[in-house]
């Protein structure tokens, strides 16, 4: 008389069997009515409790945001407004250059008259520029895209030009 012997399972084995069965059953289950009511009610009573914070988040990202678009462009985050648009990044390079011939040009600066006849020259051609990105802004995007790469790229040269005038030495 042969003794059968029974499969030795762990408790370890037997809880995840039966946690993938439980598992299974409850994929299998549909949402009645009752729960369903009763999860409109948790909602209900949550929403309102949860929304300020909701708020203060979606607030605290956006600044964060906005604080990061400002930087990139380098203008303050107050002025971001205004240097909005496909074109908004262009018109922060012309104003922040136009500040600086601003300041090349002010009665504290030791600048020579070289200096100021560049400030001059330049000035009417910052006004060409800008009147040039709002142009672009209307064209279609191929075209856009290639104005304002060459904008861009007087831009370029106006700025070495002035970190010239300012004494930096640019390679």
């Amino acid at each position: 008389m042969a003794l059968g012997r029974r499969s030795r399972r762990t408790d370890a084995t037997t809880s995840v069997t039966d946690a993938a069965k439980d598992v299974g059953k409850a994929v299998k289950k549909p949402l009645t009515g009752k729960q369903a009511k009763r999860m409109i009610g948790v909602g209900t009573a949550v929403l309102p409790l949860l929304t300020p914070y909701a708020l203060a988040v979606a607030g605290a990202a956006r600044g964060a945001w906005d604080a990061r678009r400002a930087a990139r462009l380098g203008v303050a985050p107050d002025q971001l407004g205004a240097y909005s648009g496909p074109g908004g990044a262009l018109h922060a390079r012309l104003s922040r250059i136009a500040e600086a011939l601003t300041e090349l040009e002010g009665p504290d600066s030791r600048a020579t008259d070289d200096a100021r006849a560049f400030v001059t020259a330049t000035r009417p051609r910052l006004a060409d520029l800008a009147v040039a990105v709002r142009a672009a802004e209307q064209m279609p995007t191929p075209r856009r895209r290639t104005a304002y790469r060459s904008i861009g790229a007087e831009l370029d040269r106006i700025e070495i030009d002035l970190l010239t005038h300012l004494g930096v030495v640019t390679t």
